[in-house]
């Protein structure tokens, strides 16, 4: 019978009430949430100013995309400072990372990368 190994010396720090746990969580869902907003709204910035022959012509509706990115981007700007204040990021990876939900396919990568960093320093 083979019994499960585990690794004699856990190097990552410890999240015992579960905060790193529960803000990388939220953070890891904004980040997604932003990426797929900004890649709807580049798809209606492509139609409105490539695609249609005169951009005044887009439907009403397309405002609120816009609209909707941005409420969602705030929202992840308050997640990535908050679990950069948990995980005691150093400013420039906070600035990075808030950054990431700005170019379309960025957030989806960072939030891969910054899962994986938090996941191998704390015990989450």
């Amino acid at each position: 019978m083979t019994t499960a190994t585990t690794p004699a010396t856990d190097n990552r720090k410890p999240d015992p009430d579960g905060k790193i746990r529960g803000a990388l969580t939220r953070y890891r869902v904004l980040a997604w949430i932003t990426g797929v907003w900004l890649l709807v709204l580049t798809a209606e910035m492509i139609y409105k100013y490539l695609i249609l022959p005169n951009s005044s012509d887009a439907p009403e509706w397309f405002t609120y995309i816009g609209q909707a990115h941005g409420v969602f981007y705030i929202i992840y700007l308050f997640m990535t400072l908050d679990l950069a204040i948990k995980a005691r990021w150093a400013a420039s990876r906070t600035l990075l990372t808030a950054l990431a939900g700005t170019i379309p396919f960025l957030s989806f990568w960072f939030e891969h990368m910054r899962t994986r960093e938090v996941r191998a320093a704390y015990a989450v």
